[in-house]
């Protein structure tokens, strides 16, 4: 028998760069924790700090180029060295300086300068290494039309802003790298990513894993679409679509994973998942208040015309889910292969306090860092009852560096997508484009809804829902009531179509959020995210089609649910290009043309849509009844 091989030993430089890990990565977490739970601080000086550690750890893990070697002292780690040199400057001329750079705004000084394009160079260069070249370009993209303003195409046409005015902008304000983005993952999404990490080291998120596992895992996509029913009870009354999706996202995600979904699929249910908390009443992100106050109508009222297509969108979630698993071979596993029930509630059952808690503080309305600061607590507290699930000092420490460490991506795109937010902002691309939505759609609502679509896109880039809810209405809001539908749906139809920004990339923060807990590719979890959350698109069409959905008879109701039902069905099968069995393309086009006159608002191309539907039901019946080989049950990832 060979002689076992000896353990690597590390070299003083790999010895040297672990330990600042160790260091900056419990300092980080301790000074999250401290801001979140004890004392806030001032939105910039927080997140200068925060972001002055992630571009510190990101140089000290991610190598300048590949094979480039982290283990001992080379060229490739000098630039490192020096790179992080500037980061801890840039950081702290902010954080000591920021009362100055308030006094100093559009009156910048020449370090004003240096400091701002230094930040947006090295914001670039750690997307690089983290993302990949695909956001890092479209990054630069938005850069070069800030400055080529005067030459770009006359829909977006601006006057052009000086290299000095971006930088300052992007860097020194909370308009750009320092924005929206950044600030999400700062705050509630580090402290979800640290709180994810306890559940880890306790034990706990094996608990729950086991726990799901056993009561979904016979079903076809069990697990996840018990993350997608979850995260619409979670997301109805935490507020925050960002929070539903790392509070949830926590025990969904490595759920998914166990049972074979791809990290960025499982990343993207929850994703899609979370965006429908949203729409579920009764919170609404506090859209169903603003809409109270904007329609005068009670606000028992717009919980009751929310409900019907919030249940819709999660069902269309649930579909394309099913399709998935189907389609791929995720099927459920006998009942002696999964984890007994009983044992495991045996095991951790304490470890329902935690969560428990969780829920009763934000369902008391405190803020989601303030429910993840005490629920990092409890968990920690709840693992001392019993010994096996009680964590020593070094695996506290270890716990607290891999919160931060697993905040690394979501940070680093949120910094990025900053840049994109910080010129969308500067140039009034977003609001331009608001005001073309009436005069283009020449009369015809479906052109209307789609542009009122594409602008909450990129009003999303720079605006919270709330606030992007706010300025399309005022915007669009009378125009598409000058074509014709009803106020509360005008209203319902843009308050959907202001949260597509949370899944649609290239900014795309619940899907980044969900990304960094899965260790997916951000971008690829991005477009995944968009796909499943096509009804975000649909079900406003339908809305606006079909107003009587929300607020009419009884009887219309009804029919309209059926007919959006079966629309729903055929529209995610043509994407899918799968229902029972795989689609043939004429099968796909059947299923898309049924899907199209189902939303129509006219009651003859409606029922011709049903014959339709039925139709391809019954050719897909007959031919899985032709399909004489059963699929075996088997793991497959999707």
């Amino acid at each position: 028998m060979a002689d076992p091989k000896p353990a690597e030993t590390k070299t003083p430089t790999a010895w040297v760069i672990a330990k600042s890990l160790t260091i900056i990565g419990v300092a980080l977490s301790l000074f999250q924790m401290y801001t979140a739970g004890i004392i806030a601080m001032t939105a910039m000086r927080h997140r200068s700090v925060f972001l002055t550690c992630i571009l510190v750890m990101t140089f000290l893990t991610k190598p300048l180029y590949k094979g480039a070697r982290k283990d001992r002292l080379n060229l490739a780690l000098v630039v490192d060295l020096i790179l992080i040199g500037i980061s801890i400057f840039v950081g702290l001329y902010i954080f000591i300086d920021l009362q100055g750079i308030f006094e100093r705004q559009g009156d910048w000084s020449p370090w004003d300068f240096r400091v701002g394009i230094a930040l947006v160079l090295l914001v670039l260069e750690v997307t690089r290494r983290v993302i990949g070249l695909n956001l890092t370009i479209i990054a630069v993209l938005f850069l070069l039309f800030g400055y080529f303003g005067p030459y770009a195409p006359e829909l977006i046409v601006h006057k052009g802003y000086s290299v000095e005015r971006i930088a300052t902008t992007l860097s020194l304000t909370t308009e750009g790298i320092f924005g929206l983005p950044l600030g999400v993952a700062s705050t509630f999404v580090f402290i979800f990513f640290l709180f994810g990490a306890f559940l880890d080291k306790t034990g706990a998120g094996n608990f729950f894993i086991n726990l799901s596992y056993s009561i979904t895992g016979r079903f076809s996509g069990g697990p996840a679409k018990t993350a997608v029913v979850a995260s619409g009870f979670m997301g109805s009354v935490a507020g925050s679509a960002v929070a539903n999706v790392v509070a949830t996202g926590s025990f969904t995600i490595p759920m998914m994973k166990k049972i074979g979904y791809r990290p960025h699929v499982a990343a993207a249910v929850e994703a899609a998942a979370s965006t429908g908390g949203q729409l579920m009443p009764p919170i609404m992100g506090a859209g169903a208040f603003l809409m109270a106050e904007f329609t005068q109508t009670p606000y028992l009222e717009i919980v009751k015309i929310a409900f019907i297509p919030a249940v819709l969108y999660f069902f269309s979630v649930i579909l394309f889910v099913h399709f998935e698993a189907q389609k791929e071979g995720i099927w459920g596993l006998p009942k002696e292969q999964l984890p007994n029930i009983g044992q495991t509630l045996k095991e951790g059952i304490h470890f329902i306090i935690p969560v428990g808690i969780l829920i009763a503080v934000l369902v008391m309305n405190y803020s989601p860092m303030m429910a993840g600061f005490i629920s990092i607590l409890a968990v920690y507290g709840t693992a001392l009852i019993r010994k096996r699930s009680r964590i020593s000092l070094g695996t506290l420490i270890k716990t607290l560096e891999q919160g931060a460490r697993n905040a690394i991506v979501v940070a680093v795109a949120c910094a990025a997508a900053g840049i994109i937010v910080g010129i969308v902002n500067l140039t009034g691309t977003g609001l331009r484009f608001s005001s073309l939505v009436v005069s283009l759609s020449r009369g015809i609502p479906l052109i209307a809804l789609i542009l009122v679509g594409l602008t909450s896109l990129l009003l999303g880039m720079g605006l919270p829902v709330t606030a992007s809810y706010i300025v399309l209405i005022i915007l669009a809001g009378p125009g598409l009531m000058d074509l014709g539908i009803p106020l509360l749906t005008a209203h319902m139809i843009v308050f959907w179509y202001s949260q597509d920004a949370n899944v649609t990339p290239p900014v795309a923060l619940e899907s980044f959020a969900a990304s960094g807990i899965a260790g997916s590719s951000p971008m690829r979890t991005a477009f995944t995210s968009w796909k499943l959350a096509k009804g975000l698109y649909i079900i406003p069409i339908i809305m606006a089609y079909h107003p009587l959905l929300l607020n009419g008879p009884t009887f219309e109701i009804i029919k309209t649910v059926i007919f959006s039902i079966f629309s729903i069905i055929a529209f995610v099968a043509c994407l899918e290009r799968f229902f029972l069995t795989q689609l043939s393309w004429p099968e796909t086009i059947l299923h898309g043309l049924a899907a199209t006159l189902l939303i129509w608002a006219d009651t003859r191309l409606n029922y011709i849509g049903c014959i339709l539907f039925m139709i391809a039901v019954f050719s897909q019946i007959i031919k899985k009844k032709r399909n004489t080989t059963s699929p075996k049950p088997a793991q497959k990832g999707i």
